[in-house]
């Protein structure tokens, strides 16, 4: 009888990568980019990566030719996360064919990595999605979503000219059970409403390719600001990937996350740079304590050419005028509540990068790293003379960033 043949450290990793890639929805779902450069001595916490952003040019009346400047944006991804799981094994354990090992010690372990992987990214939601939307009862308190704020999210990304072809929904699970009970009786397509029925889970609909529920999902808490502070100084504006407002000082503090409005401040078509005629939302970038005179937002408050609504049309314009002095600055949520945060989002509007860990050339026993639809792994496996143990250990080293904010839209949900 032939003996065992025991799985060889490259197996073990091209096997991981992919259930690493294929076990979290929510990093199924956005842009993964793999950088090769670390190829050869690996990369390290800190290291970055520098993102060109889509160009915007204004259009022109009449024949006389109008030259404008293209003056590219670009934002930063930096390797500013270093994740690992190890576990021990048996010659036993090694012994098995790759599908048994996969499911005894590959799974349980690659499925935690992979979910603090996306806790991680979805933490950075907190000031990386500028958009909002919720269902507010008679008392003005956050109650579940319905389809109307589904599609309002929808509304806002098509006015920020996001991809029709690419949206999704990263739902809390309650939130999407909600949402599922609530969209039961609707006349829909058969096979849709019988996916639904069967996984008691949303599947597609109003607008967005996919549905999905995951765990990582967070709930936000707001500030206490109570709308006290107002605009210190007409005319401001900011570059459009951000920065600060100066205000009076706040008496109550602002958290990282929140959504603030300005009077008569509205937001414009990305395309057209035409005012909706809705109050621009800002997200606050950073904590802002008590007594703070300014406030980090995201998008940069961009004006039109002359500051006031119906001047010039600006290249990056996010507003049809700038706050006047004085002009009230406003939460766009109840004050001091939590809620759970679902996201809606164009798949090109968050990126994971990933890349490849140095391989250690002396005193380990195995090592190999493999990439994967946008995702490096390392595995490397040694023996532990103190506690006479084989190891398994699982590295990962990433960094996110909503590339696009503008292609995000958080949909509170209550607790």
């Amino acid at each position: 009888m032939p003996g065992n043949t025991l799985l060889t450290i490259d197996m073990v990793t091209k096997e991981a990568v992919m259930i690493f890639k294929n076990s979290n929805l929510f990093i199924m779902n956005m842009d993964t980019q793999y950088d090769p450069a670390f190829g050869v001595d690996g990369a390290k916490i800190g290291e970055t990566l520098r993102i060109r952003l889509p160009n915007d040019y204004v259009v022109y009346d009449g024949p006389a030719l109008q030259l404008q400047g293209t003056n590219e944006q670009y934002t930063t991804l930096t390797l500013s996360s270093y994740k690992s799981v190890a576990v021990g094994f048996t010659s036993k354990e090694r012994a098995l064919d790759i599908d048994n090992y996969a499911e005894i010690i590959l799974q349980p372990a690659v499925n935690n990595l992979a979910g603090k992987v996306a806790l991680t990214v979805m933490q950075a939601s907190e000031g990386g999605v500028c958009n909002f939307v919720a269902n507010l009862d008679g008392g003005g308190n956050i109650i579940s979503p319905t389809a109307e704020q589904f599609l309002q999210a929808n509304a806002i990304i098509d006015d920020n000219s996001g991809d029709p072809m690419t949206r999704r929904v990263v739902n809390d699970p309650t939130t999407d059970a909600r949402t599922t009970l609530s969209l039961q009786g609707l006349l829909n397509p058969t096979p849709e409403i019988s996916a639904q029925f069967r996984t008691g889970m949303m599947k597609s609909g109003l607008g967005y390719e996919r549905w999905f529920r995951d765990q990582t999902v967070i709930k936000h808490t707001t500030g206490a600001y109570a709308s006290d502070a107002t605009v210190n100084g007409g005319g401001q504006s900011t570059g459009p990937q951000g920065g600060t407002i100066l205000v009076s000082a706040l008496n109550k503090p602002l958290n990282k996350g929140d959504f603030i409005t300005f009077a008569n401040v509205n937001a414009v078509n990305f395309v057209t740079k035409q005012s909706l005629g809705t109050l621009r939302q800002f997200c606050v970038t950073a904590a802002v304590p008590v007594g703070a005179t300014q406030i980090p937002i995201f998008p940069g408050l961009v004006p039109s050419g002359t500051g006031v609504a119906g001047g010039p049309d600006q290249q990056f314009q996010t507003v049809d005028s700038s706050p006047i002095n004085g002009a009230a600055m406003t939460l766009a949520t109840p004050a001091s509540v939590t809620f759970r945060k679902s996201i809606a989002f164009v798949q090109k509007a968050i990126t994971l990068g990933s890349a490849d860990l140095i391989i250690p050339k002396k005193a380990v026993e195995e090592c190999a790293r493999a990439e994967y639809d946008g995702i490096s792994l390392r595995i490397l496996t040694d023996f532990l003379t103190g506690t006479d143990q084989m190891v398994t250990r699982m590295d990962c080293i990433f960094g996110q960033t909503y590339i696009r904010p503008q292609w995000c839209c958080a949909i509170a949900d209550r607790i």
